[in-house]
């Protein structure tokens, strides 16, 4: 519905078909352009999930602003596309400030934002569930586990990121002791090599990279680059 409908969305340079949306799941974005009018795509909404029976969390609904400073302060100041008429977006419904990263899947998106602030909360969210392990007295094997459990789970990490959560592995595993007789590579290294196995965050991080790039690098006739 939304693909033939009458919203424009982007242009992209290359590309016949104007974007409009992605879907992942359970998760649409929409991508409007400001010659839409935000009525359009509710109405589409509506019918949608009129005829699915489904429906839509208009609770969860984010809007990122696209485009000049200037065009994205107007429209967060006057909750219209264009910055001066349409229909209005409802005050319930999020619009992203200057500095504020917003999550669409899996990664953090918005204007004039840190690569580093939006891993705060992630950071927050580790040292949580490790103190809380941590209280438990866990042997060496059971931190082990714990930190593939919470820190591998969390998936990639950008390097400054990386720095921090290594050196938290590091507090964790030896149960904050300050002085260690035994190095990285010896526990990180296999049982039955005599180390401990415990994770070992870049290695992981950068076999997910190669994965990536494998995929993408994949030019058969069957792999889509839309």
């Amino acid at each position: 519905m939304l693909r033939k409908s009458n919203l424009r969305g982007f242009d992209i340079p290359g590309k016949t078909e104007c974007l409009i949306a992605t879907f992942f799941a359970d998760d649409t974005t929409v991508y409007l352009s400001k010659d839409n009018n935000f009525g359009s795509l509710q109405i589409i909404l509506d019918k949608w999930c009129l005829a699915s029976g489904a429906k839509f969390n208009i609770s969860k609904t984010e809007i990122v602003p696209i485009g000049s400073p200037e065009h994205r302060e107007m429209l967060r100041q006057t909750r219209f596309l264009n910055g001066e008429d349409g229909t209005r977006i409802p005050n319930h419904i999020k619009i992203a400030q200057e500095g504020e990263a917003i999550r669409t899947l899996g990664a953090l998106i918005g204007n004039g934002i840190s690569q580093i602030e939006p891993w705060t909360k992630v950071i927050e969210k580790i040292d949580h569930a490790l103190n809380r392990w941590d209280r438990s007295k866990p042997t060496m094997e059971g931190r082990r586990l714990i930190i593939s459990m919470i820190v591998g789970g969390m998936t990639q990490y950008l390097t400054k990121v990386q720095d921090r959560l290594l050196k938290r592995i590091k507090r964790f595993l030896w149960d904050e002791k300050q002085h260690v007789c035994i190095n990285k590579d010896t526990v990180e290294a296999p049982i039955e090599n005599g180390g401990r196995q415990v994770l070992d965050l870049l290695a992981c991080n950068e076999a997910i990279t190669v994965t990536w790039l494998q995929t993408y690098l994949n030019i058969s006739p069957k792999t889509s680059r839309t």
